[in-house]
């Protein structure tokens, strides 16, 4: 029993100071709300900082040249001139088809060609000493002519089956084999340009006013965090989607290691309106409702709290929209027990009272 009492005694002792350092703070605190006492403060000069409406998208890579690679004639494959995931210039041959008879006919089809110039060449001398009509002069000119033609049909009919890099790019993974028979549509690699890709994102059709051809894009990709790749508008869709209200829009980003693939998905960040204004540090707003405030110093001794609007922000800043300018001195630390016309004592940020005010503050 001895000991519970001694263990009460403690406990109700402890209590006591408690409440009288509470009742003495507290005191305090009226005294200066009461004018007994100057609040100290650290504060700064609003100044001018750059800003700019940022608005966010998801994108989707494209490549800036793409196609699938597929035979235009049925025939079985004779040769595979490439490898897998390989780098081609234009021009480049990547799949023979069998084309002997398609070889053949080229070469008939030049001998006929051949034989008819001859042919014209001879009535062409003969018209010249009059020993032809001007009707055999032409049939000898058409003959020409059809043979010519043959040999460029036979030769696009061979062309068909030699298949070449129409551009510069990287091709896909190989899906035929030597000796299958291909048909038209069927897939035989891909190829894609990705030394320039380009990037489709949609935007609110709010910002069709604030958005054009030119402006700066920053893409981010997941496979490459930390590291921006920036791009510029080069297109924006003539209408706006109807379901979405958004309209669709197309940059262009450099790709020249080829890091950024087709199909890839990028967050971009378009930006736009840059302009100059008022700017004060996150930690000197305080919050109530939907109203954001500062306390604006008078003289170095008192202070007002006043209503502003808010803008676009930055890293540790907001824009002020209005409610201050340039110049005006407002409180960024020791905020926490302000009231609008209270007295104050400028000190140094380190030694002001509560450095580490809230953002969110009941405003009296």
């Amino acid at each position: 029993m001895k000991i519970l009492r001694s263990a009460l005694i403690i406990a109700g002792a402890v209590a006591i100071v408690i409440v009288a350092r509470h009742l003495l703070a507290q005191t305090g605190s009226e005294e200066r709300f009461r004018g007994g006492g100057a609040t100290e403060v650290a504060v700064a000069v609003v100044e001018s900082r750059s800003f700019a409406d940022r608005t966010e998208a998801i994108g989707t890579v494209v490549p800036n040249e793409s196609i699938i690679v597929t035979p235009a004639v049925t025939e079985r494959v004779a040769e595979i001139h490439f490898e897998d995931g390989a780098f081609v210039r234009a021009g480049d041959l990547l799949v023979d088809l069998a084309h002997a008879e398609e070889s053949a006919a080229v070469e008939e089809a030049r001998v006929s060609y051949e034989e008819q110039k001859r042919e014209f060449d001879r009535v062409v001398e003969l018209r010249d000493r009059d020993l032809v009509s001007r009707e055999e002069l032409d049939a000898a000119r058409g003959a020409v002519d059809a043979a010519a033609a043959r040999v460029d049909a036979a030769e696009a009919r061979l062309r068909d089956r030699v298949i070449a890099a129409p551009f510069d790019g990287a091709l896909g993974i190989r899906r035929v084999s030597p000796g299958a028979l291909v048909h038209p549509g069927e897939v035989i690699t891909t190829l894609d340009d990705l030394s320039i890709v380009k990037v489709d994102f949609n935007v609110p059709e709010a910002l069709l006013a604030q958005v054009g051809v030119g402006q700066t894009v920053v893409g981010r990709a997941a496979p490459w965090s930390g590291e921006e790749f920036l791009g510029t508008v080069t297109g924006i869709e003539s209408r706006v989607d109807p379901v979405t209200r958004s309209v669709g829009m197309q940059a262009t980003m450099p790709n020249p290691d080829g890091r950024l693939r087709g199909g890839m998905f990028l967050t971009v960040e378009l930006t736009c309106c840059p302009r100059e204004s008022p700017s004060v540090p996150e930690r000197a707003l305080l919050s109530y409702a939907d109203n954001q405030y500062v306390y604006v110093v008078h003289g170095g001794e008192t202070v007002e709290q006043r209503e502003i609007a808010l803008g676009a922000r930055e890293v540790g800043f907001v824009e002020v929209a209005d409610g201050i300018a340039p110049g005006d001195t407002i409180v960024i630390d020791g905020i926490l027990n302000l009231k609008d016309g209270a007295q104050v004592t400028v000190v140094s940020p380190d030694d002001a009272v509560d450095s580490a005010t809230p953002a969110v503050q009941d405003v009296q």
